[in-house]
């Protein structure tokens, strides 16, 4: 819906229209055309490894500090944190609705409300800075603050308790995870 909203396929189109000629990009739009039930198809195969990996991760905090949790416990709560993403959503398809309605792709792409790079900008910035300042945001914070609160509940002890296992299982494999992006961005470019 939100890509519908925000013309989305039409941005794609413009901005292919720059590098490409019309022949190039009317057969780049026939093949999307033909294998756009692939993305419908990996897109929740790719959130159901998501949510295993974070599960697993924090599966592995709860064992270091001889927690006793279910896989599908932990899997469960993950589940239920990953909610506050679809926010995420939200908040920038309203954005970009209401408040900015002059928008290029590279705007959408580089836009993440309540983060960090809202506040530096993107203009003059290294591709590679891109990422770890749209990975601090707000709802990375609630995130974890969901995730503590859930393990927590589920172990029958506070929330640091939680926040403890999530910042040093998840935190840690987030971390690896932006270093490895930055590489790969640095690399590419």
């Amino acid at each position: 819906m939100s890509k519908a909203i925000l013309n989305i396929d039409g941005l794609i189109e413009i901005s292919a229209y720059e590098y490409l000629t019309s022949k190039e990009v009317l057969e780049i739009i026939e093949i999307r055309n033909t294998w756009k039930w692939l993305g419908y198809l990996t897109i929740p195969l790719l959130l159901l490894l998501k949510l295993s990996v974070i599960a697993a991760i924090l599966d592995a905090g709860s064992f270091f500090f001889n927690k006793d949790i279910k896989y599908k416990s932990l899997f469960n709560i993950v589940v239920k944190a990953e909610f506050v993403f679809l926010l995420v959503i939200v908040f920038k398809t309203t954005w970009f609705y209401v408040f900015q309605q002059d928008y290029t792709l590279e705007d959408l792409q580089s836009f993440y409300p309540l983060s960090a790079i809202n506040i530096t900008g993107y203009d003059n910035l290294q591709p590679w800075f891109v990422y770890p300042l749209q990975v601090l945001n707000l709802f990375e914070f609630a995130y974890w603050v969901i995730l503590a609160y859930l393990l927590g509940k589920a172990f029958n002890e506070n929330t640091d308790k939680g926040l403890t296992i999530v910042a040093s299982s998840y935190g840690v494999g987030l971390v690896i995870w932006v270093v490895t992006v930055m590489f790969f961005t640095l690399n590419m470019s």
